[in-house]
């Protein structure tokens, strides 16, 4: 999933340290990304570093929050929510998630569903701040699965909250075993097997 910059005349040095922990850690992960690291990248000093975070810790949180408030813009202007069909809003939901999920590993997978494996037992301020980056996504589907169970209503009971769940999920789990493989297939493949659950779930028509 690739981000795009604040434009140049707005970016501080808090903005590129933050860029710099998405890309880094989406890359190498958080234990191997340092401080002297993100601050090279960032191109700023090690005191700029300190005066926008007292630590790596308050970083990844502040890095997280960066990613969800990147990641909801994205989201937010993505051409399925103009479907009618809430059905049709889910499963393009989905298509917007396998055209993200193309190019280097690096660029496509989660940064919150990357750093909350390695410290949810390390760094609880960075476990729930990448749990909220994530369970905001799924809230956002909720509505949309709602007016789905209402309008099409499925084979077996559901919640709309347990399918958005179920979404990030396997989209989680697929970049693990993207990572794994060293390719995005198992990502594409995981949307896919996705796609077709829920259109038998909901009975979909094949036009869908």
């Amino acid at each position: 999933m690739t981000t795009a910059n604040p434009p140049a005349q707005t970016r501080t040095a808090r903005t590129e340290l933050l860029d710099a922990a998405l890309a880094l850690v989406r890359r190498q992960g958080w234990a191997a990304t340092s401080i002297d690291q993100l601050c090279r990248t960032a191109g700023v000093t090690k005191g700029a570093f300190f005066h926008h975070f007292v630590s790596k810790e308050a970083l990844g949180v502040a890095a997280a929050r960066h990613w969800g408030e990147i990641t909801t813009s994205l989201f937010a202007q993505a051409e399925y929510h103009r479907r009618e069909d809430p059905l049709d809003r889910i499963i393009g939901y989905l298509e917007f998630r396998a055209a993200l999920a193309q190019g280097p590993l690096e660029q496509i997978t989660c940064f919150a569903g990357t750093t909350v494996q390695e410290t949810f037992a390390s760094s609880d301020p960075i476990r729930a701040a990448c749990g909220d980056t994530i369970f905001e996504h799924a809230q956002r589907l909720e509505s949309d699965f709602s007016e789905a169970i209402a309008l099409h209503p499925p084979a077996s009971p559901v919640t709309a909250a347990s399918l958005a769940l179920h979404t990030q999920a396997v989209l989680q789990g697929g970049f693990v075993i993207a990572k794994a493989r060293g390719d995005n297939q198992p990502v594409l493949d995981a949307i896919d097997h996705l796609k077709r659950y829920i259109k038998l779930l909901f009975a979909a028509p094949a036009s869908h």
